[in-house]
């Protein structure tokens, strides 16, 4: 089955495609919406960096930008899908979704709507369990934006390693955020992993 992976070159996204060519899933393309709303209810706003990431990994970059209002929004993302459908005739979806309902019953209407399927292969992991994971695969990711009580700018930039991960964890902990920044507590770059072509 050929997807396209819901992209924004955070470690979940990057990781679910990831996971999907582990299922053997064959992954067409990759789709970014670029949000004009920091605050956007669906996607990552910091995509600067997305298309050197998906010229590493060696996939087409179907790039939509995106107002970023409630609802309106996934009209873009419909569009964006559509596209994929007729230009690379995708299947399915897959997703970096791990516990947002808002986003992952959003993201399955529409591939209600067309017919295609959505896989989400990080769905409900346990997220200190899943940044382990990252490391232990090789996933080098580093924060670029903060938005939690616990989190100061010394952060952004940091590597999440077996070194910095017990000192994150701690901080979640005392100031009670996601250690996997579901909620939007930071927002990740990857900057090395498995999927990326090493030019000799």
């Amino acid at each position: 089955m050929k997807l396209a992976a819901l992209f924004s070159g955070g470690k979940d996204s990057t990781y679910a495609l990831y996971l999907a060519k582990k299922f053997n899933y064959k992954v067409a393309c990759l789709i970014t919406l670029d949000s004009k709303n920091k605050d956007s209810y669906m996607f990552h706003t910091l995509v600067d960096n997305v298309d050197s990431i998906a010229e590493k990994m060696q996939l087409p970059l179907i790039k939509f930008s995106t107002e970023g209002k409630k609802e309106r929004e996934l009209a873009d993302l419909k569009k964006a899908i559509k596209k994929a459908v007729k230009e690379h005739e995708i299947e399915g979806i897959v997703t970096g979704a791990i516990a947002s309902a808002y986003q992952a019953s959003r993201v399955q209407k529409i591939c209600n709507e067309l017919d295609i399927y959505c896989f989400n292969p990080l769905w409900q992991k346990d997220q200190v369990e899943l940044l382990k994971e990252l490391i232990n695969n090789n996933f080098r990711f580093k924060i670029v934006k903060v938005a939690a009580d616990g989190l100061d700018n010394s952060w952004i930039g940091e590597i999440i390693n077996k070194k910095t991960l017990p000192k994150l964890i701690d901080l979640s902990k005392k100031y009670r955020f996601n250690p996997a920044f579901e909620g939007g507590e930071a927002e990740t770059e990857v900057v090395d992993c498995p999927l990326f072509r090493k030019w000799s």
